[in-house]
């Protein structure tokens, strides 16, 4: 982890974060951007009690101001004091179970109740100027359409419908959500993809570039080729531009499971 210098400034005149689900891997490393960044941060977990769970953000305390408080997504009054004096609150927490027989009831409603409580919490606030809310591609790419080569933007939505009937098996992020943070131009729905790929697309990538590993190539009727593309013109012209791409991302990723004795 870099070092950085932080600067003594007033801590009124320094911009205040909340970081709700600050165990996760995306908000963690969010709270080391915004920390870097020289904010005020706050983060929520949900049970700060449990070293072994927020032992990654211990760490960050070191590069400025980090508190970590206690709130559940279905505890409406937890999020008051974490966001209260907040500029910006970042929602980064959703339920996940994917082994869950009922995902409407274990999943879908508690993460809809979540949403809700934190934007109560920031209208109570009265001092925030953003929320910025985080989905997946799952929000955009999920329908019945049998076409290939399509193109979706933030004008698409999933099929809720075709989710709920069918339920299918589908049943580099930091640096833009601080960007639409700060972004006074920013408003509304923005895909962040660094790239486009498939399964199978990737697994040729993975074993070309690593031959090293035994990488499994063969899906059977797996599509070779994405059926659709996800689009990030909106985000890029606003200004946001990628920093990594597959290769860096990858490599970085191998020399880290390299690091700890996954890979070898």
């Amino acid at each position: 982890m870099a070092a950085t210098t932080t600067t003594t400034a007033d801590p009124e005149t320094k911009k205040v974060a909340c970081v709700i689900g600050g165990t996760g891997f995306v908000a963690s490393r969010l709270v080391k951007l915004l920390l870097e960044k020289g904010y005020v941060v706050r983060t929520t977990v949900r049970d700060p009690d449990n070293k072994k769970r927020i032992s990654h953000l211990l760490p960050l305390k070191e590069l400025g101001d980090l508190e970590i408080f206690a709130a559940d997504l279905t505890d409406e009054e937890s999020f008051d004091v974490p966001i209260a004096g907040s500029h910006f609150v970042f929602l980064v927490a959703t339920p996940v179970n994917f082994a869950s027989q009922d995902p409407e009831n274990d999943m879908i409603k508690p993460a809809v109740q979540g949403v809700e409580n934190v934007l109560k919490a920031c209208v109570k606030a009265k001092t925030v100027k953003r929320v910025v809310l985080t989905s997946s591609a799952a929000a955009v790419t999920i329908n019945k359409l049998k076409e290939t080569d399509l193109v979706l933007n933030e004008e698409n939505w999933t099929d809720v419908e075709f989710l709920t009937a069918e339920k299918p098996p589908t049943w580099d992020v930091c640096r833009a959500h601080v960007f639409v943070a700060e972004k006074e131009s920013a408003a509304g729905r923005f895909i962040c993809c660094a790239a486009n790929t498939s399964v199978v697309e990737l697994a040729h990538f993975l074993k070309a570039r690593y031959p090293q590993y035994n990488v499994h190539t063969e899906f059977g009727d797996f599509p070779e080729k994405a059926k659709l593309r996800i689009s990030s013109e909106k985000l890029v012209g606003e200004g946001f531009s990628f920093q990594h791409g597959l290769e860096e991302i990858y490599d970085e990723t191998v020399e880290y499971f390299k690091g700890i004795g996954v890979l070898k």
